[in-house]
């Protein structure tokens, strides 16, 4: 990333680094929506997450609309919306009216998409070490399926299902082997790492032998997802042969594979220095290819294939607003820099200090006027890893009191927050045509001392 490279200006792109409904006023105030971020933070406080509703439900659209145009020819498709990447209730809602399916991993996500109204069939359930209480409230929901992540959570979901006398519906989580991502964390499909059943090892094989001689499941399909962040449309079609290659076997054993989820990973620009990712019309179009190559070349009928995007869907659609507070000039071997200090930090975005992720910032209550001085955004955590924005070009004039915008903080910002220091977490505003509400209300101190019950 540059040293100090000032923060492109939003401009309605798609691909740009705000949410398309992101301005400035004639006074140079950020506004979304038609909201204006001072009118926010008056109201709300801050920090606070700001949601882009248009954007965010047009990026969904455009994902339903890229694999249905893709897999016409076929037998059809279905997106996902990934939870785990930020979730509510409204998010939910938003999602399944435009037709998309929601992605749970966990209880709590679970129970948070069944609170919105979501039915059942239109959840999956992931989770590499799944309770009972997550799979028996699957079952019971009638969720769409269940992914088999291991071996032993064969016999665990059998025995559930045989409990309620019923067959479970479920996917084989396998690992291809394909490297994709950025950081190490969130490459997902490699050998040595918690998620899934490896091809190579024969582990994947020996799962679906099992499921399909169980009574109490019923194997409907794979599942394969190689990482997050990923900004080429290679790796997705690399994965999606081994998968087709395995359900090829699978025919050959006489098992049957009806799905093929391919998951998801789609990365978005969080600088200027990012690549601009591929439309989901290519991610979509390389899919479909590899499944007529593989209908083509063995003859069996085509599966019903699903994707699983989330971060391409919130991330650019939603920016975190704070206040300037404290702010220090430092000196560097380097040269000057200028710590700019805001009222969250690493609590409200864990990434750059779990990831080193990048990111920049915008004055957003005036004008900019001034030299752009190199400047780190930090928090007011209790780490020296507390890092916001580690560069980027602020105004000379910038000071306490300021109002600073973060974009593309949809993805694992509140849905990764913490309540590290005693810290309340940020709500989350949605505008929507000039209006602006509480979806997610801010955490306050009352909240956290009622759970210290000692």
């Amino acid at each position: 990333m540059s040293e100090m490279m000032a923060t492109p200006e939003p401009n309605g792109e798609r691909h740009g680094l705000w949410s398309v409904n992101t301005r400035r006023d004639s006074d140079g105030v950020l506004t979304v929506a038609g909201v204006s971020v001072e009118d926010i933070a008056r109201e709300f406080g801050t920090p606070t997450y700001v949601l882009d509703e248009d954007d965010m439900r047009s990026r969904a659209r455009a994902w339903k609309r890229a694999m249905d145009e893709a897999f016409a020819d076929l037998a059809g498709a279905e997106v996902y919306y990934a939870g785990k990447a930020f979730l509510s209730k409204a998010v939910a809602r938003w999602m399944t009216a435009e037709g998309l399916h929601i992605d749970t991993a966990s209880y709590g996500e679970l129970q948070t998409v069944l609170a919105a109204g979501v039915p059942g069939s239109r959840i999956g359930l992931h989770g590499n070490n799944k309770s009972d209480e997550e799979i028996a409230l699957a079952l019971e929901k009638g969720i769409a399926h269940i992914v088999i992540d291991s071996l032993p959570e064969i016999d665990q979901v059998a025995r559930l299902a045989a409990q309620r006398k019923m067959r479970a519906p479920v996917y084989v989580r396998v690992t291809t082997g394909v490297h994709a991502g950025g950081h190490d964390f969130i490459q997902t499909a490699h050998e040595d790492q918690k998620f899934g059943l490896s091809v190579n090892s024969g582990a994947a094989q020996q799962a679906i032998r099992e499921i399909a001689a169980n009574e109490h499941l019923d194997l409907l399909g794979l599942h394969s997802h190689i990482g997050s962040q990923i900004l080429a449309t290679a790796g997705f079609g690399e994965a999606a042969k081994v998968v087709l290659d395995l359900r090829t076997w699978a025919a050959e054993q006489g098992t049957q594979i009806r799905e093929v989820d391919l998951g998801g990973g789609y990365g978005v620009r969080y600088t200027d220095d990012d690549a601009v990712p591929p439309a989901p019309e290519e991610f979509a179009g390389v899919l479909a290819q590899a499944v007529r190559d593989h209908v083509s070349k063995t003859g069996l009928p085509a599966p019903l294939v699903s994707i699983e995007p989330g971060r391409s869907i919130v991330a650019p659609a939603m920016l975190t607003l704070y206040e300037v507070g404290t702010i220090k000039d430092v000196q560097t071997d380097s040269g000057p820099r200028r710590y700019v200090s805001v009222d969250g930090g690493m609590s409200d975005n864990l990434r750059p200090a779990l990831y080193g992720a990048n990111y920049t910032a915008a004055l957003a209550s005036r004008n900019a006027d001034g030299e752009l001085v190199r400047s780190r955004v930090v928090g007011k955590h209790c780490e020296s890893g507390d890092i916001v924005v580690h560069n980027v070009g602020l105004p000379d004039s910038v000071e306490a009191g300021d109002l600073l915008a973060v974009p593309v903080t949809g993805a694992y910002g509140r849905s990764m927050g913490s309540n590290y220091n005693m810290m309340c977490r940020p709500g989350v505003v949605a505008v929507v045509d000039g209006q602006a509400r509480e979806i997610v209300r801010r955490e306050t101190i009352d909240d956290l001392l009622a759970l210290d019950v000692g």
